[in-house]
C-alpha cells in the first residue's frame, strides 16, 4: 500500500504577494471560490495542466505563437529545467523532470516548515524553480551550506501557477495584493483568460498598450462605494540580466471615487475625455499607448515617488494653450479634478473667490487678456510667484475701483509651502480657465473645430473603463468610427 502524502489537502493564501497570487491562480484554475477550498484532487488536476502547458512551451519552435509562453516562463524561472538553453528537446526525457516538480511529499524524509505557509515539506527549492529572488550573481541568495527553501506541494504548484494569475509580458510579471479578496480573485480570473490567449495566439493576439492597472480598476469598481480597499501592484522581472521590483499602490478611497464617476454623466464624460487624450498612435495609426490603460495608471502611486498623478495630468490637459475645449468639456474635466481631490486627497477647497480675482485681473487689466493669461500660466504652480501676482492683481483691481472678491487671508493657503498647496494651485488654475471661458474672455486660443467636436462626441459614445473583454478594455475603443477594426 502506498503511504499517504504528508502535506494536508488544500492550499493557503499567505501574505507573500507572489505566493498569494499563485494561490489565487490555482483557485481559479480549479474553479474554486478561494484557495482554502482547493482540495488535493484539485492540486492533482492543476499540476497536470501545468505540466502539459510547460511541456508545450518548452518544446515549441521559436517561430511559433506557443513559444511566447516559454518567454513568460523564462522571465520568471530562467534557470529551470523547462527554460534552460540546454533543456532536452525530447518529450520523453523532459517530461519526468517537469512532473517531479509537483509530486506530493512522501513520508520517510526529513521535513521542514514550508517557507511560505509553514506546513511540513520535504522538497527544497532554490531560485531555479522560484520567481523573484533578487540576485544576478548566483542561482540563489542562500547562506553557504543551505540547500534551498523548503516548499510544500501546494506552494510549489502555486509558484508555477503564478504566470496564469499574474499580468505577464515577455519579460515581467505583475501581481495584485488587495484588502478585499474579491478584487484579487477578479484580477486573477481575468489574467487566466489572458494567459490562455497568449498560449493560443501569442502576444501579437493581444490588444496593444494594455496594462494591469485597468484590470485592477475594473475589479475595484465591482466592489462598490461601500467597500473601501487599497490595492498594491508588484511588478518584477526575475531573469538573469538585472532583476527589479516596482511597487505601486492605490488609496483606499479609489472604489468610492470610481463609483462617483460611474454615477455621474459629466464625470463619466470627463473620464472618457481623459482616456481619449491619453491615447497615442504611431505614424501608421496603430495604438501604442492605450488611453484607458494610461488613465487607470494615474490612480496608482509609485513607492519611489516616480509616478504621475491624475490631478497633474488633468492640469496639463486643461492648461494646454493649443488645446481648445468646449465649455461643457472643460467644466467636466474641472469637476473630475475637484472630485478626485475631495474623494482621494480629502480636499474640499473653496477657490472661487481667489480664482475670480485672477479672472477679473486678466479680463479687465490693461493690455490684451492673452498676455495676462500667459503671465498667470507662467507662475500658476509657484508659491512665491503666484503670491506676487495675486498681490499685483489685488492692487490693480482696487486702483481701478473694482470689487475684489478675495484678499491675502483667502489666498494664504495657496502660496505657502504646506501639504496640498501644490494641488490647490492646480485646482485654482482649472477654476480660473473655466471662469474665463464662461465669461467669453478672448484669449486667442485655437478656435474649436466643429469636425473635431463631432469626432469627439462619436468617441465619447463608446464604452468607458471596465466595460471591455478579457483585456479589460480593448484599445480600439478609442478609434474612429471608420476604422475597420471596430470597437470592443
Amino acid at each position: 500500500m502506498t503511504a499517504p502524502a504528508i502535506n494536508p489537502p488544500g492550499l493557503s493564501a499567505t501574505s507573500h504577494p507572489i505566493q498569494r497570487a499563485g494561490a489565487w491562480a490555482v483557485a481559479v484554475l480549479a474553479d474554486r471560490a478561494n484557495p482554502q477550498e482547493v482540495t488535493e484532487a484539485d492540486l492533482d488536476a492543476v499540476a497536470a495542466r501545468l505540466v502539459e502547458d510547460v511541456m508545450a512551451a518548452a518544446l515549441a519552435p521559436k517561430n511559433s505563437t506557443a513559444y511566447d509562453w516559454w518567454k513568460v516562463l523564462f522571465a520568471l524561472f530562467p534557470n529551470s529545467k523547462a527554460t534552460h538553453s540546454k533543456r532536452p528537446r525530447d518529450r520523453a526525457v523532459l517530461l519526468p523532470e517537469i512532473v517531479a516538480l509537483f509530486v506530493p511529499d512522501g513520508p520517510g524524509s526529513p521535513t521542514w516548515p514550508c517557507t511560505f505557509c509553514g506546513v511540513p515539506a520535504t522538497a527544497v527549492w532554490t531560485k531555479k524553480n522560484l520567481p523573484m529572488y533578487d540576485t544576478n550573481k548566483a542561482l540563489n541568495t542562500l547562506p553557504p551550506g543551505v540547500a534551498g527553501w523548503p516548499i510544500c506541494r501546494g506552494c510549489r504548484i502555486a509558484a508555477w501557477a503564478l504566470p496564469y494569475g499574474a499580468w505577464v509580458t515577455a519579460g515581467s510579471a505583475t501581481v495584485l495584493s488587495c484588502e478585499q479578496e474579491a478584487a484579487e480573485r477578479e484580477f486573477s480570473a481575468r489574467n487566466v483568460l489572458r494567459a490562455r490567449r497568449i498560449m493560443q495566439l501569442g502576444f501579437d493576439g493581444l490588444a496593444a498598450g494594455a496594462r494591469p492597472e485597468v484590470v485592477v480598476l475594473r475589479a475595484l469598481k465591482a466592489l462598490g462605494p461601500d467597500l473601501p480597499a487599497a490595492a498594491t501592484l508588484w511588478s518584477f522581472k526575475n531573469d538573469n540580466q538585472e532583476p527589479w521590483l516596482r511597487v505601486t499602490r492605490t488609496r483606499r478611497a479609489v472604489p468610492l471615487f470610481l463609483a462617483t464617476v460611474e454615477g455621474n454623466a459629466e464625470l463619466r464624460r470627463a473620464w472618457r475625455l481623459l482616456e481619449l487624450a491619453l491615447t497615442r498612435r504611431d505614424k501608421n495609426g496603430q495604438v501604442v499607448a492605450s488611453g484607458p490603460a494610461e488613465a487607470a495608471r494615474l490612480l496608482f502611486e509609485a513607492e519611489d515617488g516616480r509616478s504621475r498623478s491624475l490631478l497633474s495630468q488633468l492640469h496639463q490637459l486643461l492648461d494646454e494653450p493649443e488645446k481648445s475645449w468646449s465649455l461643457r468639456n472643460r467644466a467636466a474635466l474641472t469637476q473630475l479634478a475637484f472630485i478626485y481631490a475631495e474623494e482621494i486627497l480629502g480636499m474640499n477647497p473653496d477657490l472661487k473667490p481667489v480664482a475670480t480675482v485672477i479672472a477679473d485681473w486678466i479680463e479687465y487689466g490693461s493690455g490684451a487678456p492673452r498676455g495676462r493669461l500667459a503671465e498667470y500660466r507662467n507662475v500658476a504652480l509657484s508659491d512665491y510667484k503666484l503670491g506676487a501676482l495675486l498681490m499685483q492683481a489685488h492692487f490693480r483691481l482696487t486702483l481701478d475701483g473694482r470689487a475684489v472678491s478675495a484678499g491675502p487671508e483667502d489666498w494664504r493657503p495657496l502660496i505657502q509651502q504646506r501639504p496640498r498647496s501644490w494641488e490647490q494651485r492646480m485646482l485654482l488654475s482649472a477654476t480660473v480657465l473655466q471662469l474665463l471661458q464662461e465669461r467669453g474672455v478672448a484669449v486667442n486660443e485655437r478656435p474649436i473645430d466643429p469636425d473635431d467636436e463631432d469626432r469627439t462626441e462619436r468617441l465619447l459614445a463608446r464604452p468607458m473603463l471596465g466595460q471591455g473583454d478579457g483585456e479589460a478594455v480593448r484599445d480600439d475603443d478609442c478609434v474612429d468610427d471608420d476604422d475597420d477594426r471596430g470597437a470592443a
